[in-house]
């Protein structure tokens, strides 16, 4: 079965940095889009950023645009998410998730698999 498993959250202090990693078991990797998604405490779910199967294409929501960057390696079966100049607003549990589909998108609707999520906090 499918299985996505996050790391690299924690706490960092604004203007600091993070990356994110979701390694992915059970599927195709390179045949797959990918995305992040967070959520904050009394928030709804909102998208961050995808990737396409081929990594040639990426979205991102537009208050990460410039500071965030998805990446993928599929030799590793990997997504990463560089996380840059965090602000206390990006304080959120961070989930990756999976499309079957090689077209990336910001709708998570589309996405059929998640991870556990990992927390990212940033202080003020």
């Amino acid at each position: 079965q499918v299985q996505l498993v996050e790391s690299g959250g924690g706490l960092v202090q604004a203007g600091g940095s993070l990356r994110l990693s979701c390694a992915a078991s059970g599927v195709t990797f390179s045949s797959v889009a990918m995305g992040w998604f967070r959520q904050a405490p009394g928030k709804e779910r909102e998208s961050v950023a995808a990737i396409s199967a081929t990594g040639n294409t990426a979205y991102y929501t537009d208050p990460v645009k410039g500071r965030f960057t998805i990446s993928r390696d599929d030799a590793r079966n990997t997504v990463y998410l560089q996380m840059n100049s965090l602000k206390a607003e990006d304080t959120a549990v961070y989930y990756c998730a999976l499309r079957r589909a090689r077209l990336a998108t910001l709708s998570g609707p589309e996405y059929s698999f998640w991870g556990q999520g990992t927390q990212v906090t940033v202080s003020a």
